[in-house]
């Protein structure tokens, strides 16, 4: 009696869940070498569909992943080997899960029966990511029969589907496998091929299509939009503008929702930061209640601010982001058919839009003057880079400091702009791989050329992500303040042993990393000289190093920190 060909048997199963996975959307699948994945390896070369992009570092890999999928606006598939390989993605599958990143998570493991005996390579990967993946399967061992084949690749459109679905994010499917994990022949047969079809749009919770909403009334009393971070279709900014104007209700907008940069630049505010540190307009700008859009705010001001106010939160993917516990009312529908379906609950208060209008131009205003006065910071840096992407073009903007000083200094900018940040659980760690990631889906054509502003401490936090420098295409300005500034700010400055143990400074020597790299590090100290820079590497031919340089932009925290002190407290004390 002939053996069966395991090899076989476990290419067929794997070739029939990848086009299950392809049939959903999937085309993109990230992989870091292993020996126990080696079936779905070799089943993605087979898939034409599929482009195979390895990475060596599964944490590298999955932030990569998360770049790719988070600009194609499509699950992209991660693929490790067994034991602790996938535990490294669980940073980005955090951050994936709180932004709703769609990720396919194709765990290989050993057979069932060497789990708990000590077997090399082996732990219980069935459930790794607990409540950060959407959902958890683990089908078991490959089977030959034409009902397990047809569930499998089921399997695949189904976690491509929820992994896009009203609540994105990841999905993991865990992949025993018997050895040998190559076929004795060539196994072409029967190799099932990738569906044709489309993950549905559009889904709320109760299935009712977002056109079909009725009239929403509003509160009596003074109102408040609040616009935090999130992907939001292209009918928002006019739905909102219309609303905004015809409602008088003020709206903020956080820089990560995306209505900062040429979408609604005569409807939004975005001196709340420094706005709200005065007193006296905390008090008198407070609203009867707040519409949010969006997750939690970059300002912690703001957040803070928005504690007690009744609201009503608006989320299509039915999640619950409400860190200040004031949603009285979630109603998961889109946000730009809420916008045209809101009805004023009395008459609408043109004063008390005009009033927040007025102190928010007079903080701009006051922010201008003193920077004019103000030595070489990070105001300048991020307004100077905000002038140089070109329209429609993309920045990832790390987190920790820099993203809170973008949100301070970065205004309103009538180009449009497409910003990025990993803000799920505000991690700094990831940072050039989700850079690479966006970058590869750019020159893919799946999502525009990113540029980035990074800190020290995040540039050298992902030290792997520096090997996948061959995918950017524009520059990475890195601040080097040297260390963690973001603690100059918080309670524990000022604490004993702080700087080791907070700051926790580093001194990288940039430019032999970026050398290493491939790619042309320069060092600017100024406003000019970092404009020079930029002009430079915008002038540079396409996929030519100078395309993409690392620049190094040197900064004195302790005047950066002045600036930043002097202006919170000349906002204080100014009269609205």
């Amino acid at each position: 009696m002939t053996e069966p060909d395991t090899g076989c048997l476990n290419l067929r199963w794997a070739a029939a869940l990848l086009a299950g996975l392809a049939g959903g959307g999937v085309r993109t699948l990230v992989l870091s070498p292993g020996s126990r994945s080696t079936p779905v390896v070799i089943a993605g070369q087979r898939l034409a569909p599929l482009t195979l992009i390895p990475v060596l570092d599964e944490r590298s890999a999955s932030f990569f992943a998360l770049g790719a999928a988070r600009a194609a606006d499509r699950p992209v598939a991660l693929l490790a080997t067994s034991g602790s390989a996938p535990a490294h993605w669980y940073p980005a599958v955090i951050e994936a899960s709180e932004t709703g990143v769609p990720l396919v998570l194709l765990c290989a493991d050993r057979p069932p029966t060497l789990r708990g005996f000590g077997a090399n390579q082996t732990i219980d990967q069935t459930r790794l990511f607990g409540a950060f993946a959407r959902e958890a399967h683990d089908p078991g061992l490959p089977r030959a029969d034409p009902a397990a084949l047809a569930a499998i690749a089921a399997l695949g459109r189904r976690a491509a589907a929820v992994a896009a679905g009203p609540r994105p994010g990841p999905v993991q499917i865990n992949l025993p496998f018997e050895e040998p994990l190559v076929p004795a022949g060539d196994c072409s047969e029967a190799l099932p091929a990738a569906a044709a079809s489309t993950v549905p749009q559009g889904w709320s919770e109760d299935g009712a299509a977002a056109s079909s909403l009725a009239s929403i009334a509003l509160p009596p009393g003074r109102g408040l939009v609040v616009v935090g971070p999130g992907r939001f279709g292209g009918e928002l900014p006019a739905a909102l503008r219309s609303a905004a104007h015809r409602l008088a209700l003020p709206v903020l907008a956080d820089p990560l929702s995306g209505l900062r940069f040429g979408l609604a630049a005569d409807t939004v505010l975005t001196n709340y930061d420094a706005l709200l540190r005065n007193a006296d307009a905390a008090r008198a700008l407070r609203p009867d209640w707040v519409l949010r859009f969006g997750g939690a705010p970059v300002s912690k001001v703001l957040g803070q601010w928005l504690a007690g106010i009744p609201a009503l939160l608006v989320d299509p993917a039915g999640g619950w982001r409400d860190p200040e516990h004031g949603v009285l009312r979630r109603l998961v529908a889109e946000p730009a058919s809420v916008c045209a379906a809101l009805s004023p609950g009395g008459a609408p208060d043109t004063a008390w839009a005009t009033r927040w209008r007025q102190a928010d131009q007079k903080v701009g205003a006051l922010a201008e003057t003193h920077l004019d006065a103000a030595p070489w910071c990070e105001a300048q840096v991020i307004r100077t880079l905000l002038a140089h992407v070109p329209a429609g073009e993309a920045l990832l903007c790390a987190n920790s400091l820099p993203i809170r000083q973008l949100d301070t200094w970065s205004g309103i900018r009538t180009e449009p702009l497409r910003l990025h940040g990993n803000r799920g659980a505000s991690g700094i760690d990831g940072q050039l791989s989700t850079l690479a990631g966006l970058n590869h889906a750019a020159r893919a054509g799946e999502g525009p050329p990113c540029w980035a502003l990074l800190g020290d401490l995040s540039a050298v936090h992902d030290l792997s992500g520096w090997l996948l420098a061959e995918h950017l295409c524009r520059p990475a300005v890195v601040i080097n303040n040297a260390g963690g500034r973001i603690f100059d700010y918080l309670p524990q400055h000022g604490l004993p042993d702080f700087d080791r143990l907070w700051r926790t400074p580093v001194a990288p020597d940039f430019g032999r990393l970026a050398g290493a790299f491939g790619l042309v590090h320069r060092r600017v100290t100024g406003a000019d000289a970092l404009a020079q820079a930029l002009d430079a590497a915008t002038a540079a031919k396409t996929g030519s190093p100078a395309r993409r340089p690392l620049l190094e932009v040197c900064i004195d925290a302790h005047a950066s920190r002045s600036v930043h002190r002097g202006l919170w407290d000349a906002v204080a004390a100014m009269s609205l």
